[in-house]
């Protein structure tokens, strides 16, 4: 079983930052790929960004150069830096990964975390 915690969250205004943690743990024997969602009220869950086991990043168009995601693979813990926030940017952040795990390292699960509640003033 792994599971992931989110912290980090909370409350900045309009063109401040915050940064998010998600740390993995578990029999993880290999994390695939990590990633940030994020869900607004009355939205859809959407994909902020990813970032592979090799360092391949990618961002959704809204957030490209705002935001930066990174991991510490050996702490198997990533991150997510929130630069220049806008309201528009208010949601529930979840991270997810795709985990091999050490009871079946050929296979692989999905794991969400539980979510952390970013929010910005205007």
């Amino acid at each position: 079983q792994v599971q992931l915690v989110e912290s980090g969250g909370g409350l900045a205004q309009a063109g401040g930052s915050l940064r998010l943690s998600c740390a993995a743990s578990g029999s993880i024997f290999k994390i695939n790929v990590m990633a940030w969602y994020r869900q607004a009220p009355g939205k859809q869950r959407e994909s902020v960004a990813t970032i592979s086991s090799g360092g391949n990043t990618n961002y959704a168009d809204s957030v490209k150069g705002r935001f930066t995601i990174s991991s510490d693979n050996a702490k198997n813990t990533f991150y997510l830096q929130l630069n220049s926030l806008k309201p528009e940017d208010t949601a529930v952040y979840y991270c997810y990964a795709i985990v091999a795990t050490r009871s079946s390292p050929s296979l692989t699960y999905q794991y969400w975390g539980q979510g952390t509640q970013v929010t910005v003033s205007s």
